[in-house]
C-alpha cells in the first residue's frame, strides 16, 4: 500500500472530544468504509451545529517573524480580534505561518490563539514554512500534538494530505460534507520547469479514491466538499482572464501559480463533489470567482508588516449549510467589518 492509499483513512475531527466520550463507537461507526474495518480519519470529525451551520475561519500567510515581534504583532492583534468577533467553529490555516528561525516558538504564538480558545484547527503548509530551522515532517509532528489539531499522525516520511469529514447535526451522525486539506508544496523540482510546485498525481489519485468512498457512503451522490491548499491552481488565473466570470473581491496582483497544470481541478469536476477551493499565497488577492461551477477563492492576507501587502490584513469566513450544496463567505476586517459577502451558488445565478 502506498503512502496516499494508507493515509486516506487517517485524518481528524471535532477536537477529538467526540471520540473520547461515552458512545464513541456508535458515533464513529458511520465512518467505516464499506467492506472494511478501518475508520476514515481515525473516526474523528467536525459536526454541524444544531442550527445546521458550520463556521470556518480561514487564516493565511501570517508570516510571523520571531525576530521581528513589533511588525508581527500586527498579525496577532488582527487574529485575536477576528477570532473574538467571528467565533468560528473551526480554523483553517492555509500556509506560510512562520517566516523566520525559531519556527516552533512562532507556531506556539500563532496557534496558541486558537488553542487557548479551545477551537479545533488544521493547517496545510505554504512554500515558506520549512525554509528555516525545521523540515516539513518535523513541523507537522510538532503541530499535530497541539490541543485541537484535527490532523492525522504522520505515518510516512512526508506530511500527509488528509480529509476532515463533517457530520450532520442530528444524533444519527450522518456524513454531511468533507474538507480536503492538501499540500501544494513549494518550488518545482524539475530544472526544465521553473516556478512553483503543483499538487501531484499521487495526491490527485488519493482524492479521487476518497471521493468515491464518500460518494458510496452518501447513497451514490457526490458529497458536498471543499479543498484547502496554499498555492493557487492555474485555473485561478484562467478564470480571471475571461470576462464572462464575475469576480468578487480584490485582485491586486497576478496569480502566482504553477506554470504546468497537474489536473486537480479536472479531477474535482469529474468527481462532482467539489463546491469550492480556498488558497492563500498571493497577499494582494482576496477575490472569489465561480469557474465552471466551482468557486475559486483566496483567503485574506492575515499577516503583519513582515512581508509585502498593499491591502489591510484580515481573514475569510466560510459558513456551510447542512444538507445543501450551499455556503456563505465574506472577508473579515478590523472593527468587525465584513466585506464582499457572497452566497454560493446564489450570488452567481
Amino acid at each position: 500500500m502506498n503512502r496516499r492509499d494508507f493515509v486516506k483513512y487517517v485524518g481528524a475531527g471535532s477536537f477529538a472530544l467526540m471520540a473520547e466520550q461515552a458512545g464513541a463507537q456508535e458515533m464513529t461507526k458511520s465512518l467505516v468504509k464499506p467492506s472494511s474495518k478501518k475508520l476514515i480519519n481515525d473516526g474523528k470529525y467536525l459536526k454541524f451545529n444544531p442550527d445546521g451551520r458550520l463556521k470556518i475561519l480561514q487564516i493565511t500567510d501570517c508570516h510571523y517573524k520571531v525576530d521581528d515581534p513589533m511588525n508581527s504583532q500586527i498579525s496577532i492583534d488582527r487574529m485575536n480580534e477576528l477570532l473574538d468577533i467571528e467565533k468560528p467553529d473551526f480554523v483553517m490555516f492555509t500556509g506560510d505561518v512562520v517566516f523566520s528561525n525559531g519556527t516552533f516558538t512562532g507556531l506556539d504564538t500563532v496557534l496558541g490563539l486558537v488553542t487557548d480558545r479551545n477551537i479545533p484547527f488544521a493547517l496545510v503548509f505554504g512554500n515558506h514554512d520549512d525554509e528555516y530551522d525545521h523540515s516539513r515532517p518535523e513541523l507537522y509532528d510538532y503541530i499535530v500534538k497541539k490541543k485541537g489539531a484535527i490532523m492525522p499522525k504522520r505515518v510516512t516520511d512526508e506530511a500527509p494530505d488528509f480529509v476532515i469529514p463533517v457530520m450532520s447535526s442530528g444524533l444519527d451522525n450522518k456524513l454531511a460534507a468533507a474538507l480536503y486539506c492538501l499540500d501544494s508544496h513549494s518550488y518545482s523540482k524539475l530544472s526544465s520547469v521553473p516556478g512553483y510546485d503543483w499538487i501531484r498525481h499521487d495526491q490527485i489519485d488519493w482524492y479521487r479514491k476518497q471521493s468515491a468512498i464518500f460518494t458510496e457512503m452518501n447513497d451514490g451522490k457526490p458529497l458536498p466538499s471543499m479543498a484547502f491548499f496554499h498555492i493557487p491552481l492555474p485555473e485561478y488565473r484562467d478564470a480571471v482572464m475571461q470576462e464572462k466570470y464575475r469576480i468578487f473581491g480584490v485582485k491586486g496582483e497576478g496569480v502566482c501559480c504553477p506554470i504546468v497544470n497537474s489536473g486537480f481541478f479536472t479531477a474535482a469536476k469529474e468527481c462532482g463533489d467539489m463546491m469550492a477551493m480556498f488558497c492563500g499565497h498571493d497577499h494582494d488577492n482576496d477575490y472569489a470567482v465561480r469557474y465552471m461551477e466551482i468557486l475559486l477563492a483566496y483567503g485574506r492576507y492575515s499577516g503583519g508588516n513582515t512581508v509585502y501587502n498593499d491591502i489591510p490584513n484580515g481573514a475569510r469566513s466560510i459558513i456551510l449549510h447542512e444538507g445543501e450544496r450551499k455556503f456563505d463567505t465574506y472577508i473579515c476586517l478590523a472593527g468587525g467589518e465584513r466585506d464582499t459577502r457572497i452566497t454560493y451558488p446564489d450570488s452567481f445565478m
